[in-house]
């Protein structure tokens, strides 16, 4: 064990959060000090892709929505865990292409219900 103690080993880690946000400070009320700062009417008024506001912004979106973003969000997390099995493929064997048909097959199975009960209708 060396003669320094482990609190004096996390000075200089306190010393860079300390002078990072002391610096992100500065910068903001720098910011806030030198910028012009002229509010008028339609500065103040929400933006939305360039064309004028014509109802509440906060409208219920169709169950539909939230599905198919599950179901995209669901075969994303498949390609991320096909990449990694594909880089090692040769090393894993017989056992990781099977594995990896059963997680396919499972992913289809689920795919197939979601289209037999319409949930990938755009209606």
């Amino acid at each position: 064990m060396d003669s320094t103690s482990v609190p004096e080993n996390y000075i200089p880690i306190l010393l860079f959060i300390v002078v990072g946000l002391t610096f992100g400070a500065f910068a903001l009320i720098g910011g806030s000090l030198v910028r012009p700062n002229r509010p008028y009417r339609a500065k103040l008024t929400p933006y939305e892709s360039g064309s004028p506001l014509f109802s509440d912004a906060r409208i219920q979106f169709p169950m539909r929505y939230y599905i198919i973003a599950m179901l995209f969000v669901v075969f994303d997390i498949e390609i991320i865990f096909m990449i990694p099995w594909a880089i090692r493929f040769q090393s894993l064997g017989m056992l990781g292409l099977i594995e990896m048909l059963v997680f396919i097959a499972i992913l289809l199975a689920g795919l197939w219900y979601a289209w037999k009960k319409g949930a990938l209708e755009w209606d």
